[in-house]
């Protein structure tokens, strides 16, 4: 009897999920439900498939309201009506048009006006899939009203929005914070009404006694609404059929592109791979995933064909037919990957292709697979309140001020001292913790399906202007939607980047690169001597202190090393300890014998340690006696998106049951279960960490052979860990001239010319964009500025604007001294703003005669810092004092286990919790001599020393040296001052008083003057 169901996801409105409301209509007794949230259908396949769970029938609608204010509501007779719903709202959300007063003309779905919309609008005639609704609240007026007189249009429509007070509170605080405004002025026009609860059914039978032929209305009206979705284990895909048109078609297309394939792969393919093919083949055909296979290799084609530079990886990097077409770029005989985790008879979903293409290119990309297929969406997600959000939202909402508020959000406060309001913000904080906020895009999830995408959900328009599903990838995976993945990473553009600057820089060395001939890069000892080294500095993955650490313990040298690396530095593995275990068996072949023999003998590349997600599949397999169907969904459950999950709940018990049965003891079931739990979800298929592994070679390649264009490509596409001026020092080491921007040889990203590197204008801070942009046209139009006269006869700039360029010395390159620039640009700026186009004829300039300036290198320092945000000198120049000593991290061997007093610029701070939460820290610092080192704060010196920014701090510590990686357990710590800003060292404050002033002609008439203020000097009139 209930048409009117909104759940959480009637965003900033609705107060609990859609399978709370399933769970309330059983408690009241209720077997038919509508759910009808408010322009949103994120709930409706969730709602559908869990329904049977609680005995109900379940109905699907929408209801539609411009803002808050009640149009009609519409529930869909059936699929066919379901999918008209979806495509109505979609149009308004894209088109962000009111909705019409009058709905449309739907075939198959049923439209209810709300009673009191009826009287204001003065509705007078109903088609026959048109109704009124009435609410209990409304019955005390309907016998006063000509609407009375529709008797067949009356139907129930009492909204549930609300389980108790508790749900009102929480309502009125959404509400709030989405019209932005403090609670207490929260018109009630805003508010929906707390009466808007589900009653049990005899309650709402009794209410409206007297008028059953309103129950009887509702009755038949629900009676001919049935929406079905196929949520089966069985259930077949909905992606795209076929991508030929015909599925023999489509088979024959596989077959023959991956011979066409074999050559480029494979110069003497043997029996082990015309096997693996052939296996590999049969099973793509048997799972009907033909379609995905070759939509994959459609879109990145049409990538080789632009030139985008791409990198396919996931599970499916574990196939022989991905690798054939140029999917992906790892061998899976090679690197012996394992089939299962690929594909298997139990597995209902597709192998996982995750494609990244350069952050440039990936909207290219996207825009073409929409224009290439029918049915196509971007995949949902949703964005919750977590808590510093509940509490910045809420802080406003009561009224809080900035401070009180920012000190909520970093914690720091004691809770006894807090006010009624601050408690206030805390305690109803809770009430809305976990609810969705707003809808958002998944990372880079695409739905191409065989069906309409709004026969499954409505869509909404983000700024992007990509159609975009209310639902998110675990729903459309339920009901048979599996992703296309195609993401945007800044290390690939780094890399193309890289190339195309090498290409201009030394065109004849770029004849001789082909980045994509792995398996020679891959065998290069110039390279595997940085990955042994940890010279990895702007390189994809394996440039952060982490993995540089890892590497220099594991001595990694190889390719195969670097794959086994990339998955174990993830936190999972590192979480169960077995990444420390890992390394001991890797440099202890006694140690290996401790495995257990079960599991050497399915993980021996791995010294018998769960390394990769396949693990997971082969311990849960062999190990505990899974099926591949079981061991799938737990490897998936690992993941936490499935974690509550009844199936995975299941299998869990099955692996323990299981382990029982073959008498492994209670500790060691115990011990591998905790592995896998601690751990599946984070780690990476082997075929994944491949991937990322051959994408670090690329980036590697490029740093041994051209590391002068590579740094730049790093800078020009965002850095990566560090910040910027790492990677400048780190091209000032290999062998760059760094040079501040300059008007006749800068960009607004950074160039090279040789070895000189311009930065680019984009550093400084403050200049407008459309200054730079000015500055190039004019350039490339009319050559190189050769004054300053001439720079402002063909660029329309503000002194502001000017000021930036000419302080950072920009116009070096004219011979000019930045001093007198400033001088000179003031005097022919004085009359005002600038016109906003050059100008027609160069205006006759006067000469002035301005005083010799001169600044020092020390001044200039400050300006980049003020300017740039980092100095160009080494920062050990700017310190008031200079080091009492000149240790670096080569001394460090001298020191090992004893102490060493050092110096060191901050490049990075990890911050982290032990396991009885108490914090330390991992910094990484800058020597004197411009090399690396890294450092360990524990608990009780990480409780006594902090962090006060960038600079360079004093340290003393002990080292260590664990697996061969040497670094110090800080004792000591302070940070350095800076000398004062020589720009303003002679601003000093005046410290005499003033001079008297002088008596006036007229004698001012006598009056008493205490001893005290005839000492105090006068004020100046």
């Amino acid at each position: 009897m209930y048409l009117n169901c909104h759940t959480y996801y009637s965003l900033r409105y609705g107060t609990f999920s859609e399978v709370e409301l399933l769970r309330l209509a059983r408690d009241n007794g209720v077997t038919r439900l509508a759910l009808t949230d408010i322009n949103n259908t994120s709930a409706g396949l969730n709602f559908v498939r869990r329904a049977p769970e609680f005995k109900v029938r379940p109905l699907l609608g929408v209801d539609f309201r411009n803002g808050i204010d009640p149009c009609f509501v519409g529930i869909a007779r059936d699929n066919e009506g379901y999918f008209e719903l979806n495509r109505c709202l979609s149009r308004h959300l894209h088109e962000k048009i009111p909705l019409p007063d009058r709905a449309p003309a739907f075939a198959r779905a049923y439209v209810i006006y709300p009673f009191e919309k009826v009287l204001l609008d003065e509705m007078t005639e109903f088609a026959s899939h048109e109704f009124i609704g009435v609410s209990i609240r409304d019955l005390r007026r309907l016998p006063f009203t000509r609407v009375a007189e529709y008797r067949d249009r009356l139907v129930v429509l009492q909204p549930v929005t609300f389980r108790s007070k508790r749900d009102f509170n929480a309502h009125r605080l959404l509400r709030a914070i989405d019209n932005n405004v403090l609670l207490s002025r929260l018109p009630e026009s805003e508010q929906a009404c707390l009466e808007d609860q589900m009653y049990p059914l005899e309650n709402l039978v009794a209410a409206f006694s007297g008028l059953e032929f309103i129950l009887e209305n509702t009755d038949r009206l629900m009676g001919e609404c049935q929406t079905r979705f196929d949520f089966s284990e069985n259930r077949k895909p909905q992606n795209l059929q076929t991508y030929t048109g015909r599925k023999e078609a489509d088979e024959e297309m596989l077959e023959r592109l991956c011979r066409e394939g074999m050559p480029y792969r494979y110069r003497d393919p043997g029996p082990e791979v015309s096997s693996r093919l052939e296996k590999e083949l049969c099973l793509i055909k048997e799972k009907g995933f033909v379609s995905y296979f070759l939509i994959n290799w459609d879109i990145v084609s049409e990538a080789r064909r632009r030139g985008f530079f791409y990198v396919g990886r996931g599970s499916g990097a574990n196939s022989i037919v991905a690798y054939l077409l140029r999917i992906t770029d790892v061998d899976p005989i090679e690197l012996d990957l394992y089939f299962e985790r690929f594909i298997n008879l139990f597995r209902a979903n597709p192998p996982d292709f995750d494609i990244d293409f350069s952050w440039k290119d990936r909207e290219a990309i996207t825009k073409y697979i929409f224009g290439r297929f029918e049915h196509v969406s971007l995949l949902g997600t949703y964005v919750t309140f977590k808590q510093r959000g509940i509490i910045r939202e809420l802080g406003k909402v009561f009224g809080l001020p900035k401070a009180e508020i920012d000190q909520l959000c970093e914690g720091q406060y004691t809770p006894s001292r807090l006010d009624e309001v601050a408690r206030l913000v805390l305690r109803y904080g809770e009430l809305i913790r976990g609810m969705p906020n707003y809808l958002s895009v998944h990372a880079g999830g695409i739905l191409i399906s065989e069906k309409p995408i709004h026969w499954f959900s409505a869509t909404h328009l983000p700024p992007k202007g990509f159609a975009t599903t209310q639902f998110d990838m675990v729903i459309a995976e339920d009901v048979g939607l599996y992703k296309f993945d195609i993401l945007g990473q800044r290390g690939l553009a780094k890399i193309e980047e890289a190339l195309q600057i090498v290409r201009k820089n030394q065109p004849e060395a770029f004849k001789r690169i082909d980045i994509h001939d792995i398996s020679r890069i891959k065998e290069d000892p110039r390279i595997n001597r940085m990955v042994k080294s940890a010279q990895c500095m702007g390189c994809f993955y394996v440039e952060s202190p982490a993995m540089r650490m890892l590497l220099r313990k594991l001595e990694v040298d190889n390719y195969l090393g670097l794959v086994a690396a990339s998955s174990i530095i993830r936190p999972g593995v590192a979480k169960s300890g077995m990444m420390r275990e890992y390394i001991l068996r890797h440099r202890n072949p006694q140690r290996v014998k401790e495995a257990h023999p079960v599991l050497l003998e399915i993980m021996p590349d791995t010294y018998g340690v769960m390394v990769y997600q396949e693990d997971v599949i082969k311990v849960a397999h062999y190990f505990a006696g899974l099926s591949l169907g079981e061991a799938d969904v737990l490897r998936r459950g690992m993941s936490g998106k499935f974690r509550s999950r009844d199936e995975f709940e299941r299998v869990r018990a099955a692996f323990i049951a299981n382990c029982r049965k073959k008498g492994y003891s209670e500790s060691l079931i115990s011990e591998i279960w905790q592995q896998v739990a601690s751990f599946a979800g984070y780690a990476f298929a082997k075929g994944h960490s491949a991937s990322y592994a051959v994408e670090s070679y690329q980036s590697l390649f490029l740093r041994a052979y051209h590391p002068l264009e590579y740094m730049v490509a790093v800078l020009n596409n965002g850095g990566g860990f560090y910040r910027t001026e790492h990677y400048v020092h780190e091209a000032r080491m290999l062998g760059a001239a760094i040079h501040v921007p300059c008007i006749n040889r800068s960009g607004v990203v950074n160039r090279i010319e040789g070895k000189n590197i311009y930065l680019g204008f984009m550093y400084l801070k403050d200049l407008e964009s459309r200054v730079m942009e000015r500055i190039i046209r004019q350039r490339e139009a009319e050559g190189p500025f050769t004054s300053l006269e001439d720079f402002l006869d063909r660029v329309p700039i503000s002194i502001e604007q000017l000021s930036i360029l000419i302080r950072i010395d920009a116009f070096r390159s004219t011979g000019a001294e930045k001093h007198r620039l400033l001088w000179q640009a003031h005097m022919l700026l004085s009359r005002g703003n600038p016109i906003e186009h050059p100008r027609l004829f160069p205006p006759q300039h006067s000469s002035y005669k301005i005083p010799q300036l001169h600044s020092t290198r020390l001044e200039e320092a400050f300006t980049e810092l003020e300017l740039l945000g980092f100095c160009l000198c080494s920062p050990f120049k700017l310190l008031a004092q200079p080091p009492a000593n000149q240790y670096s991290s080569r001394h460090l061997p001298d020191f090992l286990e004893r102490n060493i007093d050092i110096y060191g610029y901050l490049v990075t701070v990890k911050n982290t919790r032990t396991h009885s939460g108490k914090g330390m820290h991992f910094a990484t610092f800058i020597d004197q001599d411009g090399e690396v080192f890294d450092t360990v704060l524990f608990p009780p010196v990480a409780a006594r020393y902090s962090f006060r920014g960038k600079g360079i701090y004093r340290l003393y510590g002990k080292v260590v040296s664990e697996f061969g990686f040497l670094s110090i357990e800080v004792v000591k710590m302070q940070k350095q001052d800076y000398v004062p800003d020589p720009r303003y060292a002679e601003m000093k404050t005046a410290s005499r008083l003033l001079p008297k002033r002088q008596e006036s002609r007229r004698t001012p008439s006598p009056r008493p003057v205490s001893k005290d203020s005839a000492s105090r000097p006068k004020r100046s009139r």
